[in-house]
């Protein structure tokens, strides 16, 4: 089945807390840890995506966000055990070994590659429980969604009905399963119900963009078209704190473009921000045409 892709604006990293007093690290925790930092710099701002295909699994973006705003609140033990199933989640697909970084794990399917993970994800909801046992089990479903999508739908399903920070993921994960199984009507509940969350971690002009494409799904242009509007009109109005233009994300980027589609009249009433010149004082680069 082909993939079908979800774009993803930058997920905000948690805040940095207080200095703590030392805490005990092995080498498999510190070096997970400084993987996800330098993936989460290289995708700063430029969004990420969700896969679809035999089901669904969270990629990098999202991973090093959840990992590094969870190790916060979990043990050096637990926390090195979940980053060390993360790599698995992570590793190579390829049915050729010979291609592959020999210092790496590789799998021959995504499938054998999630049950693996799944495994040891699944240790580590054995050994720690509590909290870290919900993240746990929230990367279980998503790889389950590899190796047995009804599992793995069943699984998010469950964890759904909570308001932890997996819950809210799951919720959105579930969301993403609704469209591609054409339950519309379910997919548009759980985007809703996400956007009126305070803090629902995915990026809320990342779900209203997903809950505008499922209006356009089901033929309701209007509201689709008032979703990609705003998400746009927004962006290209912002400013940071010196009062100059803020490139337009890719979710709004992509919302101004949905909306040419389906109302390009209006998506003309969105400027794209007028880049500043390097040499200062507020006048925009002119460009010589080729």
């Amino acid at each position: 089945m082909a993939r079908k892709k979800r774009r993803f604006e930058q997920l905000q990293a948690a805040a940095s807390t207080p200095q703590e007093k030392k805490k005990y690290t092995n080498p498999i925790q510190d070096q997970v840890t400084e993987r996800l930092e330098e993936a989460g710099k290289k995708l700063e701002g430029k969004g990420r995506t969700i896969l679809y295909g035999l089901g669904a699994l969270v990629v990098i973006a999202i991973l090093a966000f959840v990992f590094l705003k969870w190790s916060r609140s979990t043990n050096a033990a637990a926390q090195a055990a979940l980053g060390k199933a993360i790599q698995t989640s992570e590793a190579q697909v390829t049915e050729d070994a010979s291609t592959a970084d020999p210092t790496q794990k590789t799998f021959k399917s995504e499938k054998e590659r999630a049950d693996a993970a799944i495994a040891e994800f699944q240790a580590v909801v054995d050994k720690f429980g509590g909290s870290v046992a919900e993240k746990a089990k929230y990367f279980i479903a998503v790889n389950q969604l590899f190796s047995d999508r009804a599992a793995g739908i069943q699984s998010l399903e469950g964890l759904a009905n909570s308001s932890s920070d997996a819950g809210k993921l799951a919720k959105f994960a579930l969301a993403q399963t609704r469209v591609d199984d054409n339950r519309l009507d379910d997919a548009v509940a759980l985007y809703q119900e996400l956007a009126a969350i305070d803090n629902p971690i995915v990026a809320k002009d990342t779900i209203n963009f997903e809950l505008a494409k499922v209006y356009v799904k089901q033929d309701k242009k209007k509201e689709a078209a008032d979703i990609f509007f705003d998400i746009a009109k927004r962006a290209s109005e912002a400013k940071d704190l010196d009062g100059k233009p803020i490139p337009m994300t890719e979710t709004a980027t992509n919302s101004k473009d949905e909306l040419k589609k389906i109302d390009p009249d209006r998506a003309k009433e969105i400027a794209e921000p007028t880049p500043e010149s390097p040499m200062g004082g507020g006048m925009p680069i002119n460009i010589p045409p080729q």
